[in-house]
């Protein structure tokens, strides 16, 4: 009930703070005018709506928190906002992060063990990042990386469920994307086997994607987004699709 406020215009983002993300991230400068000028007027709705947490002495600076936002809603630039409604906490740690877990295997064993993360997003909950792996970088541009795109694939992928790397689909596009997202995820996992077992060329998408579709799905989309020219050589099929998903009508 006292969530009108969050339907006002938002603050506009001031032109030198702007600059700067575009200088540090090039694949958003290179988008088209038409939609950087979409890029910013989001970002700025996304600042409006969600809430950004430091974490073990983080401080959340305007840079730190327009460099998320707006690679955060690259993913859903002609998508909309509303598939990022399940959530409102971003927390931000300096660097990567051990998270305690346990497990309960299908003979009823607990296993506890400890897991580094540089980032998690949780399902109806927040999205957690480390700015020390979000900070611009060549290198991971041309290998396809970006641990923001990949989190908040992440979300969109749980919005209608558990992450199994098949986001909320218009009806024409679920039976296409089903046989091809199997089919490269297929592709790709056997790849990383003959990499790691056989010592086979290692393929260029981070071998976390060979995890299950859900890691595929957010590899993939991190890819597709930072290196278009790379991914279409190596994913000409997922190239198709993605846009297909990511820009209806284009």
């Amino acid at each position: 009930m006292f969530g009108w406020w969050r339907k006002r215009p938002p603050p506009p983002i001031p032109e030198a703070l702007w600059q700067g993300v575009l200088r540090a991230y090039p694949f958003l400068a290179r988008l088209p005018t038409s939609e950087r000028d979409r890029l910013r007027e989001l970002s700025a709705r996304f600042l409006q709506e969600k809430e950004f947490h430091g974490a073990n002495g983080l401080v959340i600076t305007d840079e730190i928190a327009l460099a998320i936002a707006a690679q955060a809603v690259l993913p859903v630039l002609h998508l909309g906002l509303s598939g990022y409604d399940d959530f409102v906490g971003i927390v931000v740690h300096p660097d990567e992060v051990v998270a305690r877990r346990i497990q309960t295997d299908e003979a009823g064993v607990v296993h506890a063990y400890s897991e580094v993360l540089s980032g998690e997003a949780m399902e109806r909950g927040p999205v957690m990042l480390t700015w020390s792996q979000v900070q611009p970088s060549d290198t991971h541009a041309q290998a396809g990386y970006n641990l923001v795109i990949h989190e908040f694939a992440h979300k969109l992928d749980m919005h209608n469920g558990g992450a199994d790397g098949c986001p909320t689909l218009p009806r024409g596009l679920r039976r296409r994307w089903r046989e091809v997202m199997q089919a490269e995820y297929r592709a790709f996992r056997e790849k990383v086997i003959l990499h790691e077992r056989f010592g086979a060329e290692a393929p260029w998408l981070d071998a976390y994607g060979a995890t299950d579709p859900g890691e595929f799905f957010a590899v993939a989309c991190e890819a597709y987004f930072v290196n278009r020219e790379r991914f279409a050589a190596e994913f000409p099929r997922l190239l198709e699709l993605f846009d297909r998903f990511f820009v209806p009508g284009g």
